[in-house]
């Protein structure tokens, strides 16, 4: 086939699915340190044929001609097509600045320690003071990055411009995800706003516990770690009990998770290994990926519970679906909504009483615990989406910049973000929005299954029942469908803000 040869939509849909099986798992192999560089490039250009200006054409004309049942998937075909124009562009370049980034080290008490060795140890240091020294050298490397990061902005800002035919990111994305940004954003911030109180009382308790009473009044960010890990209770959630319990609870569900060749946990620990779990979702529902880094404490059961979520999900979606229904999708706000619904169960005081012998007034301080996390974790999120969209509400005049997301971030959650992590900080595709979102949503759906199954909805197989349901749809469905289904506004917050206690 020649390079300007094009496929029908079948076809590309076919070739597409080889293509992203093979991105996703040399993504794999690289996340989880099987692999020191990253050689994307070489995949992309054994598929350039795949994305050129004339397939381009070719799927916005069936785009254009397709009736109503069709047209969804040709058009995520098509928004795909022109990613994967943007990938042939960039992947070399995307592929330098990544290499560099894993082979950068800091020095550290006489040692070289790769950046994510060194991320990772923020999480599991008891010394304040240490804590400090060690985010300072982590940041600093970091940010010696920044010029290569907003050259590949530019650049990719330019080409998915060009491509879409909107020069406008905000707009591009809100037609994307079929949603208005700043609407969303709108009614986040005044839900932030009216969880102040609550936060307020939430945070000064559990700054003091968990980084002590002679912590500066704004601690840096660079104890978030240490803060998500919860680590003065990691006596109580040991590294080495946190996949048994989280695949009993997983269990009490209806998921035997372990049971399922189709979904593949890697739990290692490497040195090069990311210490943020995710899921790479390689081939759904045949090949699905859960990763995680054990480091000890809450956070690895909350972590696993959040990636089991987006693993069921896609693990567990109807394998006669079209491709594009198993694993394109709009953007990340459906599959959040699973994740966050199994994270959630580490907020039930009486799952923390069930598995970790702990008193009720125990389990219920400890519960409390992640609540405080959620809302810190919410709060940070919504003022990173208020930073993005002014960054690039403006972006051809410069946009907001790294005193901007200082200011909002520090502001929402009491923890001062350096200026010039802000590029580091940056997810593509707002995908802060789709975080959101999800929360809203998650929240929505908690509340609906504790109506439809009862308080204990968390351990009953009926849960489990309603939950399969879904995930067979794939990734079909929107986050707003799925609000609909179950009687609620999308914009709703009256459950999320329950949950962070206002």
């Amino acid at each position: 086939m020649s390079v300007t040869a094009v496929r029908t939509p079948a076809e590309f849909e076919a070739e597409l699915q080889r293509y992203l099986f093979e991105r996703a798992e040399e993504g794999r192999a690289v996340r989880v340190g099987e692999k020191e560089i990253s050689e994307r490039a070489e995949i992309v250009g054994r598929y350039r044929e795949l994305f050129t200006r004339e397939q381009l054409e070719a799927l916005v004309e069936a785009e254009q001609a397709a009736g109503s049942d069709d047209l969804e998937r040709l058009y995520r075909l098509r928004k795909t097509c022109e990613s994967g124009l943007v990938e042939v562009e960039l992947s070399a370049r995307e592929d330098e600045l990544e290499n560099a980034i894993l082979a950068a080290r800091v020095t550290y008490r006489g040692e070289e320690l790769p950046l994510r060795s060194a991320q990772a140890q923020l999480a599991v240091l008891a010394s304040y003071e240490e804590r400090e020294k060690l985010g300072v050298l982590q940041g600093d490397a970091s940010a010696a990055f920044n010029d290569q990061r907003m050259e590949m902005l530019r650049v990719r800002e330019e080409l998915d411009g060009e491509l879409s035919g909107e020069s406008d990111a905000v707009k591009r994305n809100e037609e994307e995800k079929g949603i208005s940004l700043r609407e969303l954003s709108r009614v986040l911030t005044e839900a932030s706003r009216a969880a102040d109180e609550v936060y307020g009382r939430l945070s000064s308790k559990w700054f003091d516990r968990l980084m002590g009473d002679d912590r500066p009044e704004v601690p840096t960010s660079y104890h978030v770690a240490w803060l998500r890990r919860l680590s003065p209770l990691e006596s109580t959630y040991t590294k080495d009990r946190a996949t048994e319990v989280c695949l009993e609870t997983l269990r009490s569900l209806g998921f035997n998770m372990d049971q399922e060749p189709n979904i593949r946990m890697d739990l290692d620990d490497r040195p090069q290994k990311s210490p943020r779990a995710c899921v790479i979702a390689a081939d759904p529902p045949r090949v699905v990926h859960l990763i995680t880094r054990a480091q000890g404490g809450l956070h690895d059961y909350q972590a696993f519970l959040h990636e089991a979520g987006h693993a069921l999900h896609y693990g567990n979606c109807d394998a006669n679906l079209p491709y594009t229904f198993r694993s394109l999708s709009r953007d990340h706000a459906l599959t959040e909504i699973y994740s966050y619904i199994f994270e959630a169960i580490s907020r039930e005081p009486d799952w923390h009483a069930e598995h970790f012998e702990l008193s009720d007034d125990e389990a219920k301080e400890n519960a409390e615990a992640t609540v405080f996390l959620e809302a810190l974790l919410y709060r940070r999120y919504t003022a990173k989406l208020e930073f993005e969209l002014s960054f690039w509400g403006n972006f051809d005049n410069g946009g907001a910049g790294p005193d901007e997301y200082h200011r909002l971030l520090t502001s929402a959650t009491g923890i001062s973000y350096r200026p010039d992590a802000y590029l580091a900080d940056m997810d593509a595709g707002f995908y802060s929005a789709d975080y959101l979102r999800a929360w809203i949503r998650s929240a929505q759906l908690r509340e609906w299954l504790t109506k439809e199954v009862g308080e204990d909805w968390w351990r009953n197989k009926v849960t489990g029942d309603h939950l399969r349901a879904l995930f067979a749809e794939g990734t079909r469905p929107s986050s707003e469908d799925i609000a609909g289904r179950l009687g609620y506004d999308p914009h709703d917050t009256r459950p999320l803000l329950h949950e962070l206690g206002a």
